[in-house]
């Protein structure tokens, strides 16, 4: 119980602070309501798994690889700068509000993913805070060790999506055309910001 309820406490910090995936909950929430929201927390966590798995099977390797970084970071570069375009054309004409769904469940299902995917940074959280995690068992970690920390990420990771989207289509009911076009703003500058954020990182890496 101690080892879910660590991986559990994992999982809101990992996912709760603001970044690329906030900035588009929030952006396509306000627009949409609860379940493109809800979508695009649910996309993400294909990402934050698949991450999970490479680094709790020993596989960081395979991302540590010049050349699979490279290609996975300029993916994330050029999906985030698409979105941020987006965003920041959707502030300058002012898009209006809509309780439609003009974009499917499965696209914004697919951008939590790719934007997730799209960032082999976050094996850096998982060699690192998990790694702290295991650190803490005494002896040898067993499979079911493993099981039981996955598990309880999972499930964290889960409540907090319902969290998130709950906050972001709650707050949709104090907006108006012109604070939507200031969100619409802020993401699509915030959007950029971890964009160029990902570049520097990768040279710097590369230098």
């Amino acid at each position: 119980m101690t080892l879910f309820f660590s991986s559990f406490i994992l999982a809101i910090a990992f996912c709760a602070p603001p970044g690329v995936i906030t900035a588009e909950t929030v952006r396509r929430g306000a627009a949409r309501g609860f379940l493109p929201a809800l979508y695009v927390q649910f996309g993400s966590l294909v990402g934050d798994t698949t991450w999970a798995i490479i680094a709790l099977t020993g596989l960081a390797f395979i991302v540590q690889n010049n050349i699979a970084k490279i290609v996975l970071s300029l993916i994330g570069i050029v999906l985030m700068l698409k979105l941020a375009w987006d965003a920041l054309k959707d502030a300058r004409l002012g898009k209006e509000l809509t309780t439609s769904s003009s974009v499917s469940e499965r696209g914004d299902f697919n951008i939590g993913a790719l934007l997730s995917l799209g960032n082999p940074m976050n094996i850096v959280f998982w060699t690192g805070l998990g790694t702290t995690v295991f650190a803490s068992i005494s002896g040898r970690p067993e499979p079911a060790h493993f099981a039981i920390f996955f598990a309880g990420f999972l499930f964290g990771a889960i409540v907090w999506c319902f969290i998130m989207a709950g906050l972001v289509a709650w707050g949709r009911k104090f907006l108006t055309p012109n604070f939507f076009r200031v969100i619409n703003l802020v993401c699509g500058l915030a959007l950029g910001y971890f964009a160029l954020q990902l570049g520097w990182k990768l040279l710097q890496n590369l230098a």
